[in-house]
């Protein structure tokens, strides 16, 4: 029988102290904190004095392995393991589980991640608030409409299927209004695309996880996208199979028509570039060398091994950030564009307006 506690007067008065779950601790310092001991006698925050008792306990049964009944981390379990969710396509499946992991790591203003919560205690403003968030960019993140559009749509439906099976009363996302997006993706100017690019090539010489650095091969990827008319996925899943004596063979997605991009010397170089990239990434780890050209990707991580789309898509972050910073930034507010803008871009400035793949006039 464990020892019951004495009665701290610092501790929040809207606490019940009996009912305080084992191993949280109150650290009155500053605005305050709750806390868990981790070995060896770590203190490690998790929650804010804002937290409620219902917030502590599903801290503790998180921490324990599962989630609290009732919270929204129970309820999206529920629904991976339905046969709703199992009947959906394996695309869907995986962009589902994406945005449950941005659930799990969204930490709102109580202290506690998204997934903590109980959904008894949400409702339509709290999710608006979370939707508004992401879509203005919080903690020095890039405004991302979309991504708060893709998190609205996922906890609508979860919470949706929840109610239907009883695993909660009410649906919180009904009735949310979605982030407004860009009616068009912007393309760069001739101009903005050759300053991101010489940028791009100087700061990706600098040294790894120095002031300033950015990944050594986004100016490469940048002439290679440009002058094949790619998506960022579309670069980023290339190989060494995709080069050809003529030029290099794309691999597009969406129903778009592959086709060849003759070599040019820019293009030659990056993709050059790219290779020697490996290599040395490969050398440095020790790893050994594919004997396939199809297993050789052109974009690696530091490691060595193939790069990931939301790995990209973080490294591209972090140009455009460093881009603008400063009393000169190297692209003004209304000149940031997206990497898909390179593709655009790339049609723009070709001769053959077909060559980015599209199957018809529409399309394109």
């Amino acid at each position: 029988m464990p020892r019951p506690r004495k009665f701290n007067p610092k501790i929040p008065a809207h606490i019940d102290q009996k009912a305080l779950p084992r191993g949280v601790y109150w650290d009155a310092t500053g605005n305050g904190r709750w806390y868990v001991l981790e070995h060896p006698r770590k203190a490690v925050t998790v929650a804010g004095h804002k937290a409620l008792l219902s917030d502590l306990h599903a801290i503790a049964e998180a921490r324990a392995g599962s989630a609290a009944k009732g919270s929204v981390g129970y309820v999206m379990a529920r629904f991976e393991e339905s046969t709703t969710f199992t009947g959906l396509a394996a695309g869907t499946q995986k962009g589902y589980r994406h945005q449950r992991k941005l659930v799990e790591s969204y930490r709102t203003n109580l202290g506690v991640t998204l997934d903590q919560l109980a959904v008894a205690r949400l409702g339509p403003a709290a999710i608006q608030r979370v939707v508004e968030s992401i879509a203005r960019g919080r903690d020095g993140e890039l405004p991302m409409p979309t991504k708060a559009n893709h998190l609205l749509r996922y906890v609508r439906r979860m919470f949706a299927w929840g109610v239907q099976h009883g695993h909660c009363l009410t649906n919180p996302a009904s009735g949310v209004a979605q982030a407004k997006e860009r009616g068009k993706i912007k393309m760069p100017s001739p101009s903005s695309y050759a300053r991101l690019t010489a940028f791009a090539r100087e700061r990706g010489q600098r040294d790894a996880h120095t002031a300033g650095s950015v990944a050594p091969y986004l100016a490469h990827l940048m002439v290679i996208a440009y002058s094949c008319r790619l998506r960022g996925i579309e670069v980023v899943t290339l190989t060494e199979a995709n080069a050809t004596e003529e030029g290099i063979l794309s691999n597009r997605r969406k129903g778009s028509r592959d086709n060849i991009t003759r070599w040019s010397p820019a293009l030659r170089e990056a993709w050059e570039a790219l290779i020697q990239l490996r290599k040395t990434a490969e050398q440095r780890h020790r790893r050994p060398p594919q004997l396939h050209a199809s297993k050789r990707p052109m974009l690696v991580s530091q490691r060595g091994t193939a790069l990931s789309k939301s790995g990209l898509d973080s490294a591209w972050q972090r140009l455009i950030s460093l881009a603008r910073e400063g009393d000169e930034p190297v692209l003004a507010e209304d000149e940031v564009f997206t990497l898909h803008g390179l593709k655009h871009r790339g049609i723009t400035d070709s001769k053959d307006k077909a060559s980015g793949g599209h199957r018809t006039e529409r399309m394109r």
